[in-house]
């Protein structure tokens, strides 16, 4: 169950990152108040796996996922450029957080 709930931080991480852009600062209220909820859910299922999981995996696998999946966010949708070298380098860190998965 640690793992889901890692898996679930790790999405909400993807969701804050991506709503951070569009608070221009915080000044904008809807996109920050979802902003702060999504942080919210993603502390807290990050909280949830660290009661079971260590402390340096949880925390390498959440920016893991949470940088892939913004960096795929902004390639498919906003238009970041997606080169071989971009997506060979993604590779590698899906590789270490699978990698971290199964050394636990």
């Amino acid at each position: 169950m640690a793992w889901i709930w890692l898996a679930i931080a790790g999405g909400f991480e993807v969701v804050w990152a991506v709503l951070l852009k569009y608070t221009e600062g915080f000044s904008r209220l809807l996109p920050s108040a979802a902003t702060l909820a999504a942080m919210g859910v993603s502390f807290y299922c990050m909280s949830r796996a660290l009661q079971v999981l260590p402390m340096g995996t949880v925390y390498a696998v959440w920016v893991g996922i949470g940088a892939v999946g913004t960096a795929v966010w902004g390639m498919a949708v906003e238009g970041d450029p997606a080169t071989a070298g971009r997506i060979l380098c993604l590779a590698l860190v899906l590789g270490g957080v699978a990698g971290l998965r199964m050394a636990s």
